[in-house]
């Protein structure tokens, strides 16, 4: 998978499109990935222990990693994704620009 947690990535295409964010957890089985402020649902809660009041809470949900390009850090505009070995690691490369994605 092309995505990994902690990535700033942005949505190509939903009703979020456009929007950007940080992945907060990557699943790479399903091929989703939760990312902060995107995709929020509207979930209803029963009262508890931790939520006396219970009540409708907004919360994110998973989005499939094909509707989201991570960001290029030297532009700032969406970019795919290529591989290289660079001294002796597998890194992730921007395909606009060349810079490494990983840290």
């Amino acid at each position: 998978m092309h995505i990994k947690k902690g990535d700033k990535v942005q949505v190509i295409s939903g009703k979020d499109k456009g929007k950007q964010g940080e992945v907060l957890a990557a699943f790479p089985k399903k091929d989703r990935v939760l990312v902060e402020g995107v995709n929020i649902v509207k979930k209803h809660a029963k009262p508890s222990q931790d939520n006396p009041q219970g009540g409708i809470l907004n919360q994110e949900a998973t989005i499939h990693v094909s509707n989201v390009l991570p960001v290029d850090p030297k532009s700032g505009e969406p970019t795919r994704v290529g591989y290289e070995v660079r001294d002796g690691k597998k890194v992730r490369i921007a395909k606009k620009s060349g810079e490494t994605i990983d840290k």
